[in-house]
């Protein structure tokens, strides 16, 4: 998106960093475009009325995605949070100020229990923090559409789809039967696509409500883009007299996700695919000869138009674990942090879709003195059990 090289703010103390995890809220989500750089420090000196700004918000996402309206909250799991509220209250401002007290309102929520992921939080807490109470559908591994409809009752408010590449990939209800069963039982569908690029299919799938992350794909700054029917969308703006007041957006982040969009229209994407592509062709091509690894490019899982790179390590030939490679590599000088999601089944993968120009080469020699050095002398590896406790660790003991 920019070729502005990594500032580490001087005063600030922060350490570098080569993200080639991917568009990861704890890394700082993504770069932000120089669109929405402009727009923001347009912003930031004035005084705004936020109910006006959100107007021209609603425009813009209905303009950029077919909805009917739209609306900025404070992030992507904010907006689920909010969606889930306004199925349950409508517009009603005596039900909103009772939340998270649900009594005498619908309020179960359902969701295929191989949806119930963690996204760096439990999805599920995240439906509850409403008052709602969340129904798993099915099992991890199987769910069917007879299990959906017999579950919707008289108390059943909402019913979330998640697309994410954390999601069970088999076994699962498709979303345009999920729509038909709950539609056909007035049940809105709540589409949680925080990734995604599709700003249209979704909907045009016949969901109520789509919530994107404007900090990702988009590169905007931190907030929630939900797109969605004028009914829902009214309603939770509606949830600021309530529980939406500590979601609270702020105009920085709602002229970010204005500017996000219009840049989104007009950017060259093909020119980015083919950034991205060249960079993983040169670490195909460096990788290659490392003894016990073994390199391919996969497809986005949920079908966004991009790809990463797959390194598949066999220990005993490479005298190195996938997740101590991934240790080492966040260790490295500057760190390089990847996508270390699936360790424990020997891989890891290097998303190329943050870098800034020469990253990559850096990447490649740091994997590959890593590696070379592990050839030369293995060194015992931690367990993943002592990797996962370590990391438990580091988390209780911040800010220390």
């Amino acid at each position: 998106m920019s070729n502005i090289p990594f500032d580490p703010r001087p005063g600030l103390g922060l350490r570098p960093i080569i993200n080639v995890s991917g568009t990861m809220t704890e890394l700082g989500a993504s770069i932000v475009s120089p669109e929405v750089v402009a727009a923001v420090s347009d912003i930031l000196p004035h005084f705004v009325e936020i109910s006006h700004l959100q107007r021209l918000a609603s425009r813009q996402i209905a303009m950029s995605t077919g909805a009917q309206a739209g609306y900025i909250t404070a992030s992507s799991a904010s907006a689920l949070t909010l969606s889930v509220a306004a199925c349950m209250t409508g517009s009603s401002l005596s039900e909103i100020e009772q939340l998270p007290d649900t009594q005498g309102m619908r309020s179960k929520v359902l969701l295929q229990m191989g949806h119930a992921i963690h996204y760096g939080a439990s999805i599920e807490q995240t439906i509850r923090l409403s008052g709602a109470q969340v129904r798993l559908i099915g099992t991890a591994t199987l769910a069917s559409g007879y299990q959906l409809e017999a579950a919707i009752d008289d108390d059943t408010a909402a019913a979330v789809f998640v697309v994410s590449h954390h999601v069970v990939d088999h076994g699962q209800i498709g979303l345009p039967e999920f729509v038909e069963i709950c539609h056909a039982r007035n049940v809105a569908v709540i589409v949680d696509a925080a990734s995604e690029y599709d700003l249209h299919g979704f909907l045009s799938a016949g969901a109520d409500i789509v919530i994107y992350s404007a900090h990702k794909f988009l590169g905007g700054c931190t907030a929630g883009v939900v797109a969605g029917k004028l009914d829902l969308v009214r309603s939770m703006y509606l949830q600021n007299r309530g529980i939406g007041r500590g979601f609270k957006v702020g105009k920085e982040s709602i002229v970010g996700s204005i500017a996000a969009l219009r840049a989104w229209s007009t950017r060259d994407h093909i020119a980015v695919r083919a950034r991205e592509a060249a960079a993983m062709q040169v670490w195909m091509e460096l990788f290659a000869p490392l003894p016990g690894v073994q390199v391919v490019i996969e497809p986005d899982p949920t079908g966004n138009p991009l790809s990463r790179l797959r390194i598949q390590i066999d220990p005993a030939s490479a005298g190195i674990t996938a997740w101590d490679l991934a240790d080492r590599l966040e260790q490295h000088s500057p760190p390089i942090i990847v996508r270390d999601h699936d360790v424990e089944q020997g891989f890891l993968v290097l998303d190329p879709c943050n870098l800034h120009p020469g990253q990559e080469h850096t990447v490649a020699d740091a994997v590959i003195a890593i590696c070379r050095a592990a050839m030369r002398s293995p060194e015992s590896s931690r367990t993943l059990v002592e990797r996962r406790a370590a990391s438990a660790q580091s988390l209780l003991s911040w800010p220390d």
